[in-house]
């Protein structure tokens, strides 16, 4: 029995260690994944919030802090709706935490250790 490839797509930015690890671990196991890079093709609202369903979690979740106008923009309060969470990462999306992986039916992100 010969076993299809698995479609995986990873939401990349070469600038981010937890990324290109999360991209050469992908590589290493035989995969040749669709890379994004997200800061140059941003994904649209419906994905986002897709991918967001798919993971389980809401966008404060997804929320990156460090090297992102974050602070800035004040989103660490509590007034910030999930829509208006979602309508920064769309404006900056540098402010989404990477990488996000696809596969069939599962995507899921990597968080560095650090």
């Amino acid at each position: 029995m010969t076993m299809q490839p698995i479609a995986v797509t990873i939401y990349h930015n070469p600038d981010c260690g937890t990324s290109r690890n999360t991209l050469a671990l992908i590589r290493n196991a035989n995969v040749d994944p669709t890379v994004i890079e997200y800061l140059k093709t941003p994904p649209d609202r419906a994905t986002l919030q897709s991918h967001l369903q798919r993971m389980g979690i809401g966008p404060r979740a997804l929320l990156r802090e460090k090297g992102t106008p974050y602070a800035e923009l004040g989103l660490g309060a509590a007034h910030w709706t999930d829509d208006e969470l979602i309508d920064q990462m769309l404006a900056h999306p540098i402010l989404i935490n990477r990488p996000i992986n696809c596969a069939k039916d599962r995507t899921a992100w990597a968080t560095s250790s650090a």
